[in-house]
């Protein structure tokens, strides 16, 4: 049984507070970021397939799993919003690619579901999906800074009883690693507002990686035309070689826009993985 078919409409959920030095680096820099300008982007195409196909793959077997994500947003968005209207790249990402996708590929699925729930403007981020997919004993770590984001976080989530965290997530990810239960997946995508982050993020995840050997670690980088991403990814491909590294290319949604492409780095990626990273570069290929 699913966590979407179990959960009862009032129940419960937890969050915890962690107290964290890493949080001042961030305020007033990071908390300016709102996913709703991007929701069902490109970029979110690219992530969510591959996050949808390695936590189908993960719930087949019959073994609880922690899912982990350090920069949830608000789970649930609206593509008919005037934030979204107004940057159009849910009308390039999402609407354009779907059709693209098998009418059984679990990403496609979870977008059914949250439509028939939420509406035909809704679409999913990266936490909600998850929590569609995983099961009765698996559990959910959910990080958010931003406060309103985190409040949208919290209503969101609360049929899943998911641990919503007022914190750090790279802090948080470090502090509850390795999480219980052992086996699981962890999604790293911050916005990268914080310059620091590239240099920091490989230190992090090999952090991590030492106490959690057996942990799916998903990192999403954005791709630019200065290309800042690259020195991390240098670091943790000579890191982690047996990695999954999977990047799809684009044009820019409008004029000025600096996103050209996106980037998968998945530790321990699921069996399957690789080939699904092929058939996302295909689906892009299509509407180049």
């Amino acid at each position: 049984m699913t966590f979407w078919e179990r959960a009862p409409a009032g129940a419960l959920f937890h969050v915890t507070a962690i107290v964290r030095a890493a949080v001042p680096r961030y305020l007033g820099r990071m908390l300016s970021y709102q996913h709703i300008y991007h929701a069902g982007n490109l970029a979110d195409v690219h992530k969510h397939a591959l996050l949808a196909q390695a936590l189908a793959y993960m719930t087949r077997k019959d073994k609880p799993l922690s899912y982990i994500e350090t920069h949830a947003g608000r789970g649930l968005y609206r593509l008919d919003a005037d934030e979204a209207l107004k940057t159009g790249e849910a009308a390039q990402g999402i609407a354009r690619l779907e059709a693209g996708l098998a009418a059984d590929h679990p990403y496609r699925q979870r977008l059914a579901e949250v439509r028939a729930r939420y509406g035909e403007a809704a679409y999913p981020g990266s936490p909600l999906l998850a929590a569609l997919s995983l099961r009765e004993g698996d559990t959910l770590h959910l990080a958010e800074l931003h406060p309103q984001e985190f409040r949208a976080l919290e209503a969101v989530l609360r049929p899943w009883g998911a641990h919503i965290h007022h914190s750090d997530g790279l802090a948080l990810a470090q502090a509850i690693c390795p999480p219980t239960p052992r086996r699981g997946l962890m999604l790293i995508d911050p916005s990268y507002e914080v310059k620091d982050d590239y240099a920091t993020i490989p230190k992090v995840i090999s952090a991590i990686a030492r106490k959690w050997n057996v942990g799916v670690i998903c990192l999403w980088y954005p791709i630019l035309a200065a290309a800042p991403h690259e020195p991390m990814l240098a670091v943790l491909v000579r890191a982690f070689p047996g990695a999954l590294h999977h990047e799809v290319g684009f044009a820019p949604v409008r004029g000025g826009h600096g996103l050209v492409g996106s980037g998968m780095f998945i530790i321990n990626p699921p069996y399957g993985l690789a080939a699904e990273a092929e058939a996302v570069s295909a689906l892009f290929a299509r509407v180049a």
